[in-house]
């Protein structure tokens, strides 16, 4: 019955070959790339590595407390020194959804049958976009932007909010004699507080949300959301929730360290958590429709032609003879039931 519909479609279509009937027609998809996205993509870079690595948002300045004890634990030393390190996160935030989307989408690609795999031919007829490229550049192409997003949204909080680490007051290094410091409660506003090396004190005004809590987390959901929606596993059931966790407990650990080592108080963690977890779902949800392959309409046959009725032959019209009884129909309704023929005649 497939074979047969499928014919048919193939004969409305006039003769088409079918995998051309299958397969979508764009003429918007290399323009919008070239001169939108990666328009959109390359200001999203530029605004991330402006808050990263220059002073063009400058950090806005907090006051602190006399003596505060929340801001008075030890300084960790550099960031290269975390035992989640910067340069640790980043490898693992860019290296483990890549590989995971490389697996998924190439194994994918070799188990689903012809008919199934998505097909779209780009610019009319000039050029054949193959389906597994298009579905890696897709999906790899929405996590780099919401990473970037994701730094650039930690970095925002970061300048506009301007908290203090929990080891701030160990970098600023604030002179109390000078500032006339007799009492916890006196609050202390100057710009000129604080003793230490510049940079580190700048680096301690930056603590909400946590950047690194928030790059893993958006890495984590990102990718357990690809395999909780693209594998499918038969044989065991277990594999897809171990991995998933294991890839929440990596994004977990990381905030954990970062607050054990007094980089970041428990509220930046969850701030950074939130706002990497919520991007990366609305990536994943609204952008890619949850990673689920480009519905192609089927081209629908024209409607049969509309029953005619048949048309009279043409010839003499049909004359309604009078109807005669014979006599012994006659005889038969005059006959009484019961009664023998003699009596009736």
């Amino acid at each position: 019955m497939i074979d047969s519909r499928l014919a048919a479609q193939r004969k409305a279509m006039g003769n088409l070959p079918l995998d051309r009937g299958l397969q979508k027609t764009s003429t918007y998809i290399v323009p919008c790339f070239l001169f939108v996205e990666l328009v959109i993509m390359a200001g999203t870079v530029l605004l991330a590595y402006y808050f990263e690595y220059t002073d063009t948002f400058p950090v806005h300045i907090q006051g602190f407390f006399c003596f505060d004890k929340a801001y008075s634990k030890p300084y960790p030393g550099p960031e290269d020194n975390s035992k989640a390190s910067p340069v640790l996160v980043y490898s693992l935030v860019t290296a483990i959804p890549t590989v995971t989307i490389l697996i998924g989408e190439v194994t994918s690609f070799f188990v689903k049958t012809e008919g199934a795999q998505e097909k779209t031919i780009v610019t009319a007829d000039c050029c054949y976009f193959n389906p597994l490229l298009r579905r890696i550049v897709r999906f790899l192409g929405v996590y780099s932007f919401g990473l970037f997003t994701t730094t650039i949204f930690a970095n925002a909080g970061q300048v506009v909010t301007g908290n203090q680490t929990p080891h701030f007051l160990s970098a600023c290094k604030p002179n109390y004699t000078a500032l006339g410091c007799q009492s916890p409660l006196q609050y202390i506003t100057e710009r000129r507080a604080c003793t230490g090396n510049p940079y580190v004190v700048a680096s301690a005004r930056k603590s909400f949300p946590s950047k690194d809590a928030a790059l893993s987390f958006y890495s984590a959901i990102y990718t357990v959301m690809y395999v909780t929606l693209v594998f499918r596993t038969k044989g065991t059931r277990l594999m897809k929730p171990t991995l998933c966790l294991v890839l929440l407990s990596l994004a977990v650990l990381v905030g954990v360290v970062r607050v054990t080592e007094h980089r970041n108080h428990w509220n930046d963690v969850l701030a950074g958590f939130v706002t990497g977890g919520a991007i990366a779902v609305f990536l994943v949800s609204c952008v890619i429709n949850n990673f689920q392959p480009t519905q192609i309409a089927m081209p629908m046959p024209p409607p049969p032609p509309p029953q005619q009725r048949p048309e009279p032959s043409i010839g003499l019209p049909l004359l309604s003879l009078p109807r005669v009884e014979s006599p012994l129909e006659k005889l038969s309704g005059l006959q009484a039931p019961g009664l023998p023929y003699s009596e009736i005649t």
